[in-house]
């Protein structure tokens, strides 16, 4: 199928690319023509793991264009908007580029077309803009197929998902949606892959609802966190016992320094704002709490990290491994490592802050730390170790090594990673999070 792709970000590049990898003859568009030169040249503008040699395959093959001249969307059945949603200043979703998006496609899609929504949007949404594509092109159709990427797993996620939401009108145009969306994804659903066909409202709810409730889960660990480091517990030994509970499950159960990333701390702000708008916000309160709870495991390394350093960081040569906000990316947005490290820093510290992919996206942010290219780099003679981000590269390392790289050996392992009998045994001070 001829398909189209609006928007070349994260989402957007890595289900053009996807798209093609099935089979599809993909126009992907951007109004960045920086970014659409990279992805012409095979450049992925961010890192993940898989999207290069797909993006190449799909390039060397003819099957994607990058283009930022809308009009070459022109004849494909299937326009995709996978465009971003920012936070707001009052924390609900910023809609300006679904907006623009859907209403530049207007000029271009045919009646029996289908525009599909991918973006993650405030419930209603996709009601309003179907009116008004309907209103500009009768006969054209609105369809909302939400993404449930993970960071790191997209190309996967993208290619062989773990379910298929398919948003769609009643009558006739639902059915008709419905059986191009299953010729978009005909080899995914071969592999046995579940389909949903839900209404609008659902489809555009189910992606919020996933990450409020993936939210949620993170933060009653790390609330658990909290309550084991006062009263002696070990919070991980805890998660697994609770975790062979069928109705709990041991995913997401893994204390820390909680979640960041473009995903769930906006979604979830912006699912609140949501519901105070439709006269429920009492329905999601508790969502301020998983937030609150969130930017507490923040603060509560910095404080640890001075009463390890004898209350006072200024001066003090601080360690950091790990920038962004989970392995295998590059993202370091809302990244509780990155914020972490920029408090420190603000604290008269000497930081010396590594990560193997996200220093670069992290230095454009917060520029005043110090980067350095690698984990011995930033050990040598370091008053203080922080593993902030769980990288195979961090939890690998020998501490009979490290040991002999840093000036004092202490380490805070953010992320409970570490083997700490290990490390224990090669001289270090070893503090996880809620052990």
């Amino acid at each position: 199928m001829r398909i189209s792709v609006i928007g070349c970000g994260y989402l957007g590049a890595v289900h053009a690319a996807s798209m093609a990898k099935l089979g599809h003859e993909v126009v992907a568009v951007d109004v960045d023509p920086v970014k659409i030169e990279r992805l012409a040249a095979g450049d992925a503008p961010f890192f993940e793991p898989g999207l290069p040699e797909i993006l190449s395959e799909a390039i060397e093959s003819g099957r994607i264009r990058f283009t930022t001249d809308m009009s070459e969307v022109a004849g494909a059945r299937v326009h995709f908007v996978a465009v971003g949603t920012p936070q707001g200043p009052t924390g609900a979703a910023d809609l300006t580029y679904v907006d623009a998006a859907v209403a530049a496609l207007t000029q271009y899609v045919a009646a029996d077309e289908f525009v599909v929504g991918k973006s993650t949007v405030p419930v209603g949404t996709a009601a309003r803009l179907a009116t008004s594509l309907s209103a500009a092109v009768p006969g054209a159709t609105l369809v909302w197929n939400p993404e449930f990427l993970r960071e790191g797993f997209a190309v996967q996620d993208t290619i062989s998902p773990d379910r298929l939401v398919y948003g769609v009108p009643s009558g006739a145009a639902g059915e008709s949606a419905v059986a191009a969306l299953d010729e978009v994804y005909a080899t995914t659903l071969a592999e046995g892959t579940p389909r949903l066909v839900v209404d609008l409202a659902t489809a555009e709810l189910v992606k919020v609802s996933a990450n409020a409730f993936l939210a949620t889960k993170i933060s009653f660990i790390n609330a658990m966190a909290e309550i084991a480091e006062v009263v002696g517990a070990d919070v991980t030994a805890l998660a697994d016992a609770i975790g062979h509970d069928a109705r709990i499950g041991r995913k997401f159960l893994n204390a820390g320094l909680g979640f960041g990333g473009g995903c769930l701390p906006k979604d979830i702000r912006a699912f609140q704002a949501r519901a105070t708008e439709l006269g429920v916000g009492e329905s999601l309160a508790f969502l301020a709490d998983v937030d609150a709870i969130n930017l507490r495991r923040r603060a509560h390394v910095v404080t640890l990290a001075e009463d390890l350093l004898g209350g006072d960081v200024t001066g003090k040569h601080v360690a950091v491994l790990g920038l962004a906000f989970k392995p295998n990316s590059d993202d370091v947005r809302d990244s509780p490592s990155l914020d972490i490290t920029a408090r420190l820093h603000e604290l008269g510290a000497v930081v010396s802050a590594y990560d193997p992919e996200a220093n670069g996206t992290a230095a454009r942010i917060h520029p005043e730390v110090h980067y350095v290219d690698s984990a011995d780099e930033a050990l040598r003679g370091a008053d203080l170790v922080l593993v902030l981000t769980e990288w195979n590269e961090f939890r690998q390392l020998d501490p009979a090594v490290v040991a002999g790289l840093v000036g004092r050996p202490v380490v805070v392992d953010g992320r409970n990673c570490l083997d700490r009998d290990a490390w224990t045994a090669a001289g270090f001070t070893v503090r996880g999070m809620g052990r």
